[in-house]
């Protein structure tokens, strides 16, 4: 045999030998993935034999299903049934046929919030507080909001017949369905007479722009792009408010280019997991802005990709973020669908990471995470302050038609003091006044409180932490005094704990010793409030019996 055959029979014969191993290697995998259901298909069939009542076989498969998911303890991962895929759909791109309404139950009645801009209902003249009173000949009295939503939906260019209610008149109306992309982007206010549009210029001796973006769906970059072009064609802009506060997240790709609009050269994010490589974003100087002060402004509610946009923006020195610690969601999902249409599975796939390489994501044990104000323009709401925000956000996001109110006071959007005073919005109030304070004095003065280091916020988490735990306490307080209660009222044979003392002792100030079992004090302790009696009468100790007379 000629060497260069044995060569060639060599190498065959090396390659034969790695695909066997590699056939071998995936057998085992295969067999081991087949052990791994062996149980499942044991306890499937024992319940389908022998359950006392007919199971079904779709719950027992989605009951797996979620088993396996919450077993990961990740919020993030859910299972989406092939039933709800529709609704996940819509929710996760903000795109869906129907008359384009937000919609709510009053007094029973599905009534309308607001019609959607350039939307079927507002071209039917549908207003806010109009009542829908019938859905294609049925009342809507008492039905829940979801079937009410699942008959206006439907094929792009079907009609629904409708009968709606205002001011006592009823009026039936048809509206013509169609595919409704509701939009991400908003402005402060919404022009007159026509209040459908949104203005976005609210300093114009500034220059000053303000955008909202409410979630990253798709194409809102475009929207991001198409709003600030609309303001630099009227003259330029001079800097820009940008506020994230109540954003959930959504798509990584649109934070990513709506910050490339501001950062020309650098990390943006990147990401990370265990079964996909690491990816870095950068910055690209095509298409980038000119320079301007930006404002972003976060809240505790701000999460996922607008904590992408956020750091992206504050670590490349292009922004400072004003008002509170963003929420902590540091991780990357994507949706998968599962074969035979066995719906949708949502999976953290991937961390992300800032510029500087850190993780925002909140854990139980985290003392830092998320996104920090900028020192100096820390500024929490208070709970009163917050509920008079969000009631005053939700007239300005309601689109009226018919003109404005002629009464309605003046509106002075670019005076911070109006805004605090009138539109309930302290941190909106101070990003406006840092963005003018940085145009007028070519540098950064603060509108809030020191962060002291993050102390501030990590305090402010603590004080949220112990009213949560106050309250609970004394439910759980409450709750033990009602079961004493059902426990002497249905005669149980066990006693209801007992009070340790009288409830009208002042202890606070007190002493709790501890003694031995020989009586020796082996700890003297200061009580400082009053849930020691509950911790007592919870642990391992009982009130001593008196002493019985001979």
């Amino acid at each position: 045999m000629s060497k260069a055959r044995f060569a060639v029979y060599a190498v065959i014969l090396a390659m034969l030998s790695a695909a066997l191993v590699r056939t071998t290697v995936g057998l085992q995998q295969r067999a081991d993935q087949y052990a791994f259901f062996d149980p499942l298909i044991d306890a499937k069939r024992l319940i389908g034999e022998r359950f006392v009542d007919a199971v079904d076989d779709k719950k027992l498969q989605q009951g797996a299903i979620n088993g396996m998911v919450e077993a990961l303890n990740d919020p993030y991962t859910v299972f989406v049934p092939a039933e709800d895929r529709a609704e996940f759909t819509k929710e996760l791109t903000g795109e869906y046929v129907g008359i384009g309404a937000m919609v709510q139950l009053t007094d029973g009645w599905l009534t309308i919030v607001t019609p959607l801009e350039d939307s079927p209902a507002f071209r039917a003249g549908i207003m806010a507080g109009d009542r829908v009173v019938e859905i294609e000949g049925r009342s809507t009295l008492g039905l829940p909001v979801d079937e009410c939503v699942r008959m206006l939906v439907g094929e792009p260019g079907t009609q629904v017949a409708v009968v709606i209610e205002r001011k006592g008149v009823r009026q039936p109306l048809t509206i013509t369905r169609a595919a409704i992309k509701t939009r991400s982007v908003k402005g402060f206010h919404r022009e007159r007479p026509d209040g459908e549009k949104w203005m976005y210029l609210i300093d114009p001796g500034r220059r000053i722009a303000y955008l909202r973006i409410t979630q990253f769906t798709p194409r809102v970059a475009d929207e991001v792009r198409d709003a600030l072009a609309g303001v630099m064609a009227e003259g330029g802009i001079g800097g820009l408010v940008l506020d994230l506060r109540w954003n959930p997240g959504g798509l990584l790709p649109e934070a990513v280019s709506i910050a490339d609009l501001f950062v020309d050269s650098g990390t943006l994010v990147s990401t990370r997991g265990r079964a996909v490589p690491e990816q870095v974003f950068k910055a690209h100087a095509g298409g980038t802005l000119p320079r301007f002060p930006i404002a972003v402004v976060l809240n505790e509610q701000s999460a996922s990709a607008s904590e992408v946009l956020a750091g992206a923006l504050v670590e490349n020195d292009r922004a400072i973020a004003v008002g509170t610690r963003s929420f902590g969601k540091g991780s990357v999902q994507v949706v998968i669908p599962l074969d035979r249409g066995g719906g949708e599975l949502k999976i953290t796939e991937q961390g992300y990471f800032l510029p500087s390489g850190r993780s925002i994501t909140r854990k139980d044990d985290s003392v830092q995470w998320g996104v920090d104000p900028t020192d100096g323009f820390y500024v929490p709401l208070a709970t009163p302050e917050l509920i008079d925000l969000l009631r005053v956000r939700r007239e300005q996001d309601i689109l009226h038609t018919g003109g404005g109110d002629p009464g309605q006071a003046e509106e002075r959007w670019s005076d911070p003091e109006w805004i605090v005073t009138f539109l309930k919005d302290k941190q909106l109030g101070a990003a406006l006044q840092a963005v003018q304070k940085r145009i007028d004095g070519g540098e950064w003065q603060p509108t809030g409180r020191p962060l002291e280091q993050g102390k501030a916020v990590v305090s402010d988490e603590l004080r949220r932490a112990r009213q949560t735990y106050d309250r609970i306490a004394k439910e759980l307080v409450r709750l033990e005094s009602r079961i004493a209660a059902m426990e002497t009222g249905a005669g149980a044979p066990e006693e209801a704990p007992a009070d340790l003392w009288a409830d009208d002792l002042a202890i606070v100030g007190g002493k709790l010793r501890v003694l031995d079992k020989g009586g020796k004090v082996i700890a003297e302790l200061d009580i400082t409030g009053e849930d020691l009696e509950r911790w007592l009468l919870n642990a391992d100790v009982r009130k001593p019996e008196a002493p019985k007379p001979d």
